[in-house]
């Protein structure tokens, strides 16, 4: 009796232990709650989120404990807010760790003020001359040239050990370091010289102390590697060259008497191009600010379609169609040349549409240099590419293209070597047909007309303001066509008319052209740097024969100097690692135009690139992402093997293999993120909306009148925010009024939709007249694209490496989910089994406000 009352006796202590840690738990928790002041007990899923209080689940009193455990023993800090930034507590420095910072702070002072005083007595600006008194001699420059030269040959080439190689890379990775917070031009200059001196010496490395000599499959698949290595690096020097000092050249005003400006053709290529493309185009160049009898429009249809011809009647311009489709676009300028009589000729894209001030902005340097034969500006589109629109990253990370005509063209116009791009440029027409009108020869007509016009001895310039806008490629399988043109073009004329041969170019313009062509051959070293490590992992065979650590040693430091200075140079005109991305997406296939254009160049026909398309269902391109899935498959069985080794090989080995399996890894993301843009997402609009920010009015038919702010725009209507938008309904008629230049214009829109302050509209019939003015009002808005051009921020390599990562692990989720079986359905399964344990982690309280709305 006695034994049965003492364990009923310690099961009630054992109880009343219980409760009162439980009491003490949530009394806790009561506490927390009230000193943070944002979680109350009249939302119970504020504490057990993951809880359906209303529908309770078999685990949930699992849920309940881990997560009261949570809550009990970790502070909480709602997540619905973010805490105040609050430095970090200085630590207690040493008197030498003291000294340390401040010699670290005065260098950095030093440097600033040496590089400053640097730029201020070499006089480092536009206005420089170097024919000046005190410029130095050409007996100097060489003299300094030799010993600059001699000194950068003594630290590629220099031997070192271990300890001193590690020495002089920490020196040389703490001057880029401080360097890099200096602004202005001169420290990147300083920059640039420091990256060729570390990449030349790794390359210097690689040629002399790390190849196979003893195997043969070693020794050739390395020297593969060292070609592409070579190729880089030649890629690397040109480019720095190219963008040294890019020009940033202004407009020159125009003669304040119009009969002074001169006559201008304004002329519009088309082939199969659909008729609402070309509309856009002709309106705007019928409200250009130039005098109406100074220049005349012509509708160049290689298509011989009689609705065009048709069109080009009612507007009022002139229609061109000749009998026969010789040289593709190229002839059908040619021919046009024939007809007409303008001392300069514009020509634009059918799909380019010119803002209203492109002439004024443009023309004023062909008067003040008799020299200039062209003058090209740059192509900014208003609608994403396949990157953009697949990646879902449009207006958020610089597209392929504004490297090119945000900073290289800008660098060619130091050197007198911009280059015509075929579209939204002016060129003089006795230059033109001295040469003897647009090349034909090469499918890249456009790029080899300039290098014929700078043969003449004729100058170019580079105007980096976005005057024009135009449609981007809708899908990848049209922006790789478009991009295997280009590639098989400036091959070719590598191939017939080699700019390092041949008379009338400068040095500087050689290398400028030069550059171009090389950047096309890009697509033999990518695949060969997506397959190098595999050569280890796989076969077993050493491409690089030396010490894991002295590689890192050498080719780290390599590849943080040229990543900085690109960062730095190219800010926010290409971020870290997408330029990677975009070779590895055009890698397969340019490699094989360009090997054949190498040998045979005259094999190869110009396509037209599609343009106003639509994408009524989302898909996977299978076709376009073979490739790429091909490199995949085999990087996995790469990494595989290389775990097996890891596991099972020899212990001499392992750095080796950690080393190729990082490489292998990192081919991995840019193949993910390829991958990811194979994934076509739905575009059901025709004409894309362009988001503005424009003030407007709407005229109501009972005669009252709103203002407004029109959000965005197209073609066929618009979206408006107004904060009295409720008094606007559906299928209502009313007037939108712009101003342009001091006038306004009233277009009539339907009501589509109207909810809270934001209402679409649908314009309604519009004459000739009409549209040419919405045209003028919306498109060719002289400031649209300069705003959406400048939004960028500066480049911040681990965000971008971060963004590639994301995008990267969502083209493998896409491929896991519409795969081949049974891929999907281990997907699936994996998918459940992970939501079922994530339901059961803890989690940290929300805002009680949160659930009360």
């Amino acid at each position: 009796m006695f034994e049965v009352f003492r364990h009923e006796t310690s099961h009630f202590n054992n109880i009343g232990r219980f409760t009162v840690l439980l009491w003490l738990g949530f009394s806790w928790l009561f506490l927390q709650s009230q000193i943070a002041g944002r979680t109350t007990w009249s939302a119970p899923a504020t504490l057990f989120p993951k809880v359906n209080f209303s529908r309770p689940r078999w685990g949930d009193p699992l849920r309940l404990l881990i997560q009261g455990a949570w809550l009990i023993c970790i502070r909480q800090t709602p997540s619905d807010t973010q805490p105040a930034f609050k430095p970090p507590l200085p630590k207690a420095y040493t008197p030498g760790d003291l000294r340390s910072v401040h010699w670290l702070f005065k260098s950095t002072a030093l440097i600033r003020w040496g590089i400053m005083r640097a730029e201020k007595k070499l006089s480092l600006h536009q206005s420089y001359n170097p024919a000046s008194d005190k410029a130095l001699s050409r007996t100097q420059q060489q003299m300094l040239g030799i010993i600059v030269g001699c000194a950068m040959l003594l630290c590629i080439s220099v031997p070192m050990d271990y300890q001193a190689q590690t020495i002089y890379v920490c020196v040389l990775l703490l001057v880029a370091a401080l360097l890099r917070q200096v602004s202005g031009r001169f420290s990147t200059m300083l920059l640039m010289v420091l990256s060729v001196i570390v990449s030349s010496r790794y390359l210097w490395w690689r040629l002399n102390n790390s190849l196979n000599w003893d195997d043969a499959l070693g020794l050739f698949f390395g020297l593969l590697i060292v070609a592409a290595e070579i190729y880089a690096w030649i890629v690397l020097l040109l480019g720095y060259f190219q963008n040294i000092w890019p020009l940033r050249r202004n407009p020159v005003p125009l003669p304040g008497n119009e009969q002074d400006w001169p006559k201008l053709d304004i002329f519009i290529p088309t082939y199969n191009e659909p008729l609402d493309v070309v509309k856009a185009t002709i309106y705007a160049c019928l409200g250009l600010d130039w005098p109406r009898d100074k220049f005349e429009i012509h509708l160049l249809d290689d298509g011989k379609r009689d609705t065009f011809k048709d069109f080009a009647k009612d507007v009022g311009i002139n229609y061109i169609r000749r009998p026969t489709n010789e040289h593709a676009k190229a002839g059908n300028i040619n021919y046009a040349l024939k007809q007409t009589t303008g001392e300069y000729v514009a020509i634009f894209d059918c799909d380019h549409i010119p803002t209203r001030g492109f002439f004024q902005l443009s023309m004023g340097w062909f008067l003040k240099d008799p020299k200039l034969a062209l003058i090209q500006t740059p192509h900014h589109f208003y609608s994403p590419d396949p990157f953009e629109r697949n990646l879902s990253h449009f207006h958020q990370v610089p597209s392929e293209g504004t490297l090119f005509y945000g900073l290289t063209q800008d660098g060619n116009d130091l050197w007198n070597g911009s280059f015509f791009c075929g579209s939204c440029a002016i060129i003089r027409r006795i230059p033109l047909e001295e040469i003897g009108g647009i090349a034909v020869e090469t499918v890249t007509e456009d790029a080899h007309t300039s290098l014929r016009l700078h043969r003449k001895g004729y100058n170019s310039a580079y105007l980096r303001v976005p005057i024009s806008a135009g449609l981007a490629t809708e899908t990848l399988s049209a922006h790789i066509g478009q991009r295997i043109r280009w590639a098989r073009g400036m091959t070719q004329i590598l191939r017939l008319d080699n700019p390092l041969r041949g008379p009338g170019l400068k040095w500087h313009q050689r290398l400028c052209y030069f550059n171009a062509m090389m950047h096309f051959l890009s697509g033999i070293p990518r695949l060969i740097f997506l397959t190098a490590p595999l050569v280890f992992l796989l076969l077993h065979t050493y491409v690089i024969y030396a010490p894991a650590g002295l590689l890192l040693l050498y080719v780290i430091p390599h590849m943080f100097h040229s990543s900085l200075v690109n960062s730095k140079v190219h800010g926010k005109y290409r971020y870290s690692f997408w330029g990677e991305v975009y070779e590895t997406v055009l890698a397969w296939y340019v490699a094989r135009p360009t090997i054949v254009a190498l040998f045979a160049p005259h094999k190869g026909t110009f396509n037209v690139t599609a343009k106003g398309g639509r994408i009524d269902e989302e898909y996977f391109d299978w076709v376009i992402s073979k490739p790429y899935l091909l490199l995949i498959a085999l990087n996995v069985l790469g990494c595989i093997w290389g775990g097996f080794r890891l596991a099972f090989g020899p212990e001499t080995e392992i750095a080796a293999v950690l080393v190729n399996m990082a490489w292998t890894l990192y081919n991995l993301l840019l193949l993910g993120a390829a991958a990811a843009v194979a994934r076509e997402l739905k575009q059901i609009r025709s004409t894309p909306r362009v988001v503005a920010d424009i003030p407007v009015s709407l005229a109501l038919p009972s005669g009252h009148r709103l203002s407004a702010r029109l959000r965005d725009f197209s073609f066929n209507g618009m979206r408006i925010e107004h904060e009295a938008t409720s008094a606007l309904e559906e299928g209502q008629i009313l007037d939108v009024i712009m101003e342009r230049a001091g006038e306004y214009f009233a277009f009539s829109a339907k009501v589509m939709f109207s909810n809270n302050t934001v209402a679409g509209l649908q314009l309604q019939y519009l004459d000739h007249q009409e549209m040419t003015r919405y045209v003028q009002c919306t498109f060719a808005r002289s400031d649209n694209w300069i705003k959406s051009r400048g939004g960028f921020h500066y480049d911040r390599p681990g965000f971008s490496f971060k963004q590639i990562a994301a995008a990267s692990l969502r083209g493998y989720q896409q491929f896991l989910e519409i795969g081949p079986k049974p891929l999907p359905q281990i997907y699936y399964f994996y998918q459940a089994v992970r939501d079922k344990i994530y339901s059961y982690l803890p989690t940290r309280i929300q805002s009680a406000r949160h659930f009360s709305n």
